[in-house]
């Protein structure tokens, strides 16, 4: 079964005052985005703030940008408290803080400790890390689709590669890395994300049954109670959906935070609103 509406408007509330608000930062290959939230929504209060990661992408290159990002972000006429805590996203295993693979970025940041070499340059200031994947998953478990739903969520999202999130009952477990899977004797992403769908020449109806076989395996090893897709794919579901969406059945919705969904999670991650021991890895 599928829903490809979006999910119910959060009640308005009063203006937010400091207290409400969180920076968040999204670390891509590309580019490094972040943006003010408002945790009772979910929803950014003003406009991102963009710059174009570092090449190359060493520790020292990026947490120069993020600086950059969060000063211009602090500067704002709406934003946090000054020494509120700042979540940062990454495109790699991250464990209490450390990053332990490098993806999109360059590989000293292996083995180095993410949130103190980006709270050295902001100042001091408090930051929680985690990756990418994960921050998008939370965001969507917890503003999104996902909403008031029980259970186990399977968050996938397709595009360069795959990423994936499971939370379970509100908590996370982290860094599952669901993108490589072995699927058919071949990494999963290297066939079936939407990356693949374009450097394959696939027709949307070849690109179905490869994500039939892919969404079956996760299916099998998980038995989640929801996926959600997620990427930029997730716009045009008319397109592959029809093709294998019958076959599955876990039920199946799109993402509905899309290209803010790392910026929110790496916000909610920070903001005191998940248990400290889930922040700190030991849930």
């Amino acid at each position: 079964m599928s829903d490809y509406a979006e999910p119910g408007v959060i009640t308005e509330l009063p203006a937010p005052t400091p207290k409400d608000l969180q920076i968040g930062v999204d670390i891509g290959g590309t580019g490094i985005k972040g943006g003010i939230v408002d945790l009772r929504t979910g929803n950014l209060v003003s406009d991102r703030f963009r710059i174009d990661t570092p090449k190359p992408a060493t520790p020292e290159a990026v947490a120069e940008v993020v600086r950059r990002v969060v000063d211009e972000l602090q500067g704002r006429d709406l934003a946090p408290d000054p020494e509120s805590a700042v979540g940062i996203d990454f495109p790699a295993v991250v464990k209490n803080g450390m990053v332990f693979s490098a993806a999109n970025v360059d590989d000293s940041w292996i083995n180095t400790d993410l949130e103190q070499v980006m709270s050295e340059a902001l100042g001091g200031r408090t930051v929680y890390g985690l990756n990418d994947a994960d921050a998008a998953g939370l965001a969507e478990a917890t503003y999104g689709q996902g909403r008031n739903r029980d259970g186990l969520i399977a968050v996938i999202t397709l595009g360069t590669g795959i990423g994936s999130a499971l939370i379970n009952d509100g908590v996370l477990i982290p860094n599952t890395e669901l993108g490589h899977l072995e699927i058919d004797g071949h990494n999963a992403e290297s066939q079936a994300s939407a990356r693949a769908r374009e450097v394959h020449e696939l027709s949307w109806k070849k690109y179905g049954k490869r994500l039939y076989r892919y969404f079956e395996h996760v299916q099998m090893l998980f038995s989640p109670d929801l996926f959600i897709i997620g990427g930029g794919i997730s716009k045009n579901p008319e397109k592959f959906m029809p093709y294998f969406e019958d076959q599955i059945r876990t039920p199946m919705v799109m993402a509905a935070l899309r290209n803010n969904a790392g910026i929110v999670g790496a916000a909610l991650w920070a903001g005191g609103m998940l248990p400290e021991r889930q922040r700190r890895g030991e849930a």
